[in-house]
């Protein structure tokens, strides 16, 4: 795929993304922000954290979802705390749908650099687990995607990583990835109501819970096995009647 950026916007672009990536670090650094991602920080302080919210409600909205957005595109971690913080904060629904904004900005965000930005960089060091991606997306992208999505065969920043460089276009990728983090969002954020009495992030995923996504996973994929049966079928059919 050729590069539609020239090569002078292509590098001071790469520039401005590695710039803000240290930013990012610097200010977490500075501000010894990592403190704060951990379930027991969180847990000491969620009624201060209830309150802030109430009072400065947009606020606490647009802040949560701009922080989702670049967790996820800078591949920081914090993602399942901040997931439960939202379902606590916002209630399960609305919870849900932030993070589900935020996630999915991040991972376009990162789809794109991936594509236009790091592209030789990400091939060099991900090129070996491209094949098996690009097979899938060939077949069917959409469905493809969106079962990633669903069953995490891939860490949730390779799949942002090496979908750039796949033919998929963007439009298809944000929807599956926007379905397909849905249900896994709202378990989370709907997990958050507890978050007093959560002794580890590990009590969230729990066996039930991921047999429950695998199974929508496959689901996914029911329509695209379809299409390849009935295929099949009809050229099985046209050949005996050759």
């Amino acid at each position: 795929m050729t590069n539609p950026l020239g090569p002078a916007k292509h590098l001071s672009g790469r520039w401005v993304v590695l710039g803000l990536f240290g930013f990012v670090l610097l200010v977490i650094y500075w501000l010894d922000l990592g403190r704060w991602l951990n379930l027991s920080a969180v847990q000491a302080n969620r009624d201060a954290l209830l309150a802030w919210t109430h009072t400065n409600y947009f606020t606490a909205v647009i802040l949560f979802i701009l922080i989702y957005t670049l967790q996820t595109v800078l591949v920081l971690p914090g993602a399942a705390l901040l997931s439960l913080l939202g379902g606590f904060l916002f209630n399960p629904v609305l919870g849900a749908l932030y993070v589900n904004i935020g996630a999915t900005g991040g991972a376009t965000g990162a789809f794109l650099a991936s594509r236009y930005l790091f592209r030789d960089v990400v091939e060099r060091k991900f090129g070996d687990r491209l094949a098996p991606l690009q097979a899938g997306i060939a077949r069917d992208a959409f469905h493809y995607l969106l079962t990633l999505r669903l069953i995490p065969l891939f860490p949730f920043f390779l799949v942002n990583l090496l979908a750039g460089l796949t033919r998929i276009r963007t439009g298809p990728y944000v929807l599956a990835t926007s379905l397909g983090i849905l249900p896994a969002s709202f378990v989370f954020c709907n997990a958050g109501r507890q978050l007093g009495t959560l002794n580890s992030l590990d009590d969230v995923a729990s066996p039930r819970v991921l047999g429950a996504l695998a199974l929508l996973g496959v689901l996914a994929l029911a329509p695209m096995i379809y299409r390849k049966w009935n295929k099949r079928a009809k050229a099985t059919s046209a050949a005996k009647q050759g």
